[in-house]
């Protein structure tokens, strides 16, 4: 039996391999690349093929890039992905979202490719780490435990067949006793069979684990299988339902881009379409385009360096390939001579380029559509950048215009400013009304600059209108007072109103005007009685006081500076009283004679100011009057502040000795 004939070199076979692959000094191979890549259906990897153990391409099994070029280019390719996300937040207008469409379905397209080559790669990393040493006697291990299993299972196979035939003649036979016998030893001896490949397999398995080149590429697949992971579209992508599909996606985004031309140039819109033209949000969306701009720049550089990265890659694997089908074309001039174990030789060699030439294309295929999306996508770039490099254009001419118009407002305003100060200060000699006009130019010129600047740096009118309302009626209530006493300033300084150097009485305080200000004036204060002089104290008044009915204002008019003053005197009984009054008066008006022409002026000038006849005369008045004790005179007659003290005294004297000579 066949089985009875391999049982015994078994047992030292299966020593030898546990010995070479648990040893101490032993090698750690890897397991076959046949299971572990994609080869070709009834092939095994270049690993176990007679090129690989003859030396007919040894070339062939060194991969076109290394476990740290291929993480490199996936780390790249990832990180330049990752540049939609900074796309997407860039875009602001409808024909930017397609454009970034666009970019997605090609740089998904391009990171399915950048993992198909590396997995191609990968492959033939995989290969190159399970071919043996060309040189050397003693087999490796892995291969010894492939090859005793090998051996098992087609042993195991030729068990299946005697057991089937065994039971065909068991179901034949009448005496059933040996039959039965004889199929539960082969099925026992299978099941032994069995449970020695599971043996070898688990053996198979450690051995290559303990191999550092398979580890490597172990660990380079799990790495790339990770980095896939970390990116939807890579895992997407590559499915074979989905690629198609995003094929025609991209190729129609492609075809759009490329049809489409740039958007018009527009302004700046809020999110419910009103046109935002102030000077600041048109500042604010030059500096968004030309940020935008310098972001396509950027991924537009990383995306050339991306492509440089494919194009300087993509020259090994076409050398790769040239040399490949040089020596294909070789094998298949040697196979037309070669008879017997020579062609089967030649076989195995041209299976074994076969399938590193497919490896080897699948890294070139994908390498060559990488540069056509690329260029692709530079081409989607370039769209989007001229898009917004008008809109800059457009925007920075708006910008300018404003800015332009500004200015020339500004200047209008303040010509017109400087027209009004020198036409006051040419016409209006009176300084107190100068200054008024003055002071009305001031603030009528920096109203209107506050106000045009407003109105050109808003960016909706309609907001600024609301704002400014919510802000006035505010201010309206917050402030109401200092309102009111900013426009009672205006009503101070009117035809009759104050100026510095006027002396005033509010209520009970009697002073002189030092300084009128814009909320309050203040007052130094006089005395009273007695001489008229300073009391040392600045008394300050709100210039609401005007709109204050309780609080009498008193001033002279603009131009009088003089008062009336009246005293009272007990006449003797018996005596001539019209001799008497004449007597009063003329040492009244002898005493005031030397002021008597400037009061006349004033009084003439208080006549022109006012336009009224009822000014009266502007001498010493002596008025009789009678009571119940007696006759009385009431002497009154004007006098300037500046000399009130003194002729009142002059006065008094002169009336006392009238009195006692009366």
């Amino acid at each position: 039996m066949t089985v009875i004939f391999h049982r015994a070199g078994w047992g030292a076979l299966l020593a030898a391999c546990l010995t070479t692959a648990w040893g101490a000094n032993a090698p750690a191979p890897a397991s076959r690349a046949s299971n572990t890549g994609p080869a070709p259906a009834g092939s095994k990897a270049p690993a176990n093929s007679a090129a690989a153990t003859t030396g007919a391409a040894p070339s062939a099994n060194v991969a076109v890039l290394s476990a740290e070029q291929v993480i490199q280019i996936l780390d790249q390719t990832v990180d330049w992905y990752r540049t939609l996300g900074v796309q997407q937040q860039s875009s602001s207008q409808p024909s930017d979202l397609l454009i970034v469409y666009a970019n997605q379905q090609t740089a998904n397209e391009v990171v399915a490719l950048a993992f198909d080559l590396a997995r191609a790669n990968a492959e033939l990393l995989s290969s190159a780490a399970t071919a043996p040493p060309s040189t050397g006697s003693e087999p490796q291990s892995a291969n010894a435990l492939d090859a005793l299993r090998d051996k098992l299972t087609t042993q195991g196979a030729g068990l299946q067949a005697e057991i089937r035939d065994a039971r065909v003649q068991l179901n034949q036979a009448h005496g059933k006793g040996e039959s039965e016998a004889k199929v539960s030893e082969l099925q026992s001896e299978l099941d032994m069979i069995n449970a020695r490949i599971n043996l070898l397999e688990t053996m198979t398995q450690f051995v290559s684990e303990k191999n550092a080149k398979t580890a490597s590429v172990n660990a380079l697949k799990a790495q790339i299988d990770a980095i896939a992971d970390s990116i939807p579209a890579a895992g997407v992508a590559t499915a074979p339902a989905a690629a198609p599909t995003a094929a025609r996606a991209t190729a129609s985004a492609s075809a759009a881009s490329k049809n489409a031309k740039p958007p018009a140039p527009t302004l700046l819109t809020g999110g419910t379409g009103a046109v935002r033209v102030g000077l600041w949000g048109l500042g604010a969306q030059v500096l968004a385009l030309h940020d935008k701009g310098s972001t396509i720049e950027a991924i537009d550089r990383r995306t050339v360096d991306l492509e440089k990265t494919f194009l300087k890659i993509r020259g090994p694997p076409l050398e790769r390939l040239k040399a490949l089908s040089a020596q294909s074309d070789a094998l298949a001039t040697q196979a037309d001579s070669a008879h017997g174990a020579e062609l089967k030789a030649v076989r195995d060699q041209l299976d074994t380029l076969a399938w590193l030439f497919q490896q080897t294309s699948a890294i070139l295929i994908p390498l060559s559509k990488e540069e056509v999306l690329l260029e692709q996508y530079r081409h989607n770039l370039k769209n989007w950048r001229d898009a917004v490099r008008n809109q800059y254009d457009a925007a920075l001419e708006a910008l300018g215009i404003r800015v332009a118009i500004l200015i020339g407002l500004l200047a209008l305003v303040f010509a017109g400013g400087e027209v009004w100060r020198r036409l006051v200060v040419r016409y209006v000699a009176e300084p107190r009304r100068r200054y008024q006009l003055l002071f009305v130019q001031k603030l009528t010129l920096w109203t209107v600059v506050v106000a045009i600047i407003a109105v050109t740096f808003v960016t909706e009118l309609s907001a600024f209108a609301t704002f400014a309302g919510l802000i006035t009626a505010g201010l309206a209530v917050a402030m109401q007072s200092v309102l009111v006493s900013i426009v009672g300033y205006f009503f101070l300084i009117g035809k009759y109103g104050l100026r510095v150097g006027d002396r005033v009485q509010i209520g009970a305080v009697t002073g002189e005007v030092i300084n009128l200000g814009l909320v309050r004036m203040h007052l130094m204060e006089l005395n009273p009685q007695g001489p008229l002089g300073p009391t040392g104290r600045v008394v300050a008044f709100a210039n609401s006081i005007v709109f204050q009915a309780t609080s009498g204002l008193f001033r002279q008019i603009p131009g009088v500076n003089f008062v009336w003053h009246e005293t009272a005197l007990s006449l003797p009984a018996g005596s001539d009283y019209a001799a008497l009054k004449q007597k009063l008066l003329a040492a009244v008006r002898a005493v005031i004679g030397e002021h008597h022409e400037e009061i006349v002026r004033q009084t003439r000038q208080i006549e022109q100011t006012t336009a009224s006849t009822a000014v009266g005369d502007a001498r010493a008045q002596v008025l009789l009057r009678f009571s119940a004790s007696g006759a009385e005179a009431l002497v009154r007659y004007p006098v300037q502040p500046q000399h009130e003290a003194d002729v009142d005294e002059r006065v008094s004297q002169e009336l006392f000795k009238v009195i006692a000579e009366a």
